[in-house]
């Protein structure tokens, strides 16, 4: 199997709808809708933790990792936000928190105005089909013992409403189809395709239930470069075709500024940076998100020497036991007394966005011309 290496044409905007069955992301639900002022999805202080616990028999709770702490985050309709950090800074929980995989330990995730934690069963069923996700692992992520047509019409068993039986498998070609895999393929089974291939069935498998919001948990990070080009050009036809909201979370700074409206940094549980594609790649301010540009390879061989080159010191600290005041205080150069008793807010310094440090200051750290 092969075809990854050839994107088919792109199919006009009628056929496109055609293939989820209907027009999504245009104007409200029968469960509630938004203004054009208002997010499309709200996260306030959102806080996860894990217990510790000791013991087999009699397990005692001696601490908890705190994976997500305070987050704060917003998502527009149409918008694409872009969430990176180093592995392990809780950006999956985040995911799974939105999902509803998860379940908050504090602070609110707003739908459309509305507290998904205080939802009965029948609206939280409305809103995990709004809000899909695309995961990481395309070999993990889909049942082997089930065919690709099956996979994709899975979410209709539970939804009946959006597809009738009588027409799922041709609405299940087209879905393919729209994803740039040949509709004849839906009676094979995952192990006959290839990395990218398999990745482009999760993501008809999320468009099958016509979200609103897609979660992105670095759904590219597992393929070829090339791939990855095609996979995110195909995510951002698909949301000029049906108006999807993304949360794009990925380690590869420069595919989130690709597709990306805003970004946010995250380090240790906590948003320490966010902006404009441009504001954050072209004037970061705080030291990490400066750290973690200055790592990015350049390709443009006239370039390489023109990067500031930011190694920092230590290890990341457990989040079961961050730092007090500022969590990045122990691996940062700028670091003084009061970043060590007071958490610096996530505010504006006067660099145009908002950044979690006390003494923020606006650096080039990568040529501008660089995309």
């Amino acid at each position: 199997m092969s075809d990854d290496s050839s994107r088919p044409s792109d199919r006009d905007q009628e056929v496109a709808r055609a293939a989820a069955g209907a027009t999504t992301g245009s104007g409200a639900s029968e469960h509630g809708g938004t203004t054009a002022s208002e997010p499309l999805l709200q996260l306030k202080n959102l806080e996860k933790h894990f217990p510790l616990t000791q013991g087999i028999v009699f397990k005692k709770t001696v601490g908890h990792v705190r994976a997500v702490d305070g987050v704060t985050l917003t998502l527009g309709r149409g918008e694409t936000l872009g969430l990176v950090g180093e592995s392990g800074c809780g950006k999956s929980t985040v995911a799974k928190l939105l999902v509803a995989l998860e379940k908050p330990s504090d602070g609110q995730i707003l739908y459309k105005g509305r507290d998904v934690a205080r939802m009965g069963r029948r609206d939280l069923k409305q809103y995990r089909r709004e809000v899909q996700i695309i995961f990481q692992d395309p070999y993990a992520s889909l049942n082997p013992r089930m065919t690709v047509g099956d996979i994709v019409a899975e979410g209709w068993s539970v939804h009946a409403d959006i597809a009738p039986k009588k027409g799922r498998l041709q609405r299940t070609q087209e879905l393919m189809d729209r994803v740039g895999l040949n509709p004849d393929f839906v009676n094979r089974y995952p192990h006959q395709f290839s990395g990218g291939q398999r990745q482009r069935i999760g993501i008809a498998r999320a468009l099958a239930l016509q979200p609103e919001v897609i979660v992105c948990d670095e759904p590219v990070s597992a393929l070829d470069v090339s791939v990855q080009a095609q996979v995110v050009n195909l995510l951002e036809d698909l949301q000029d075709d049906f108006g999807l909201s993304y949360l794009f979370i990925a380690h590869d700074l420069s595919v989130v500024r690709h597709i990306s409206d805003r970004v946010a940094v995250m380090y240790l549980g906590s948003v320490v940076e966010e902006g404009t594609d441009s504001d954050v790649y072209g004037s970061p301010s705080h030291p990490y998100t400066q750290a973690l540009l200055s790592s990015v390879p350049l390709h443009e061989p006239h370039l390489r020497g023109q990067k500031d080159r930011i190694l920092l010191q230590g290890d990341v600290p457990s989040p079961a036991n961050p730092p007090s005041g500022c969590r990045f205080r122990t691996r940062c150069w700028k670091a003084q007394d009061i970043c060590a008793t007071e958490p610096p807010a996530l505010v504006d310094r006067g660099q145009g966005h908002p950044a979690a440090c006390h003494f923020a200051e606006a650096r080039s750290v990568v040529p501008v011309d660089v995309e």
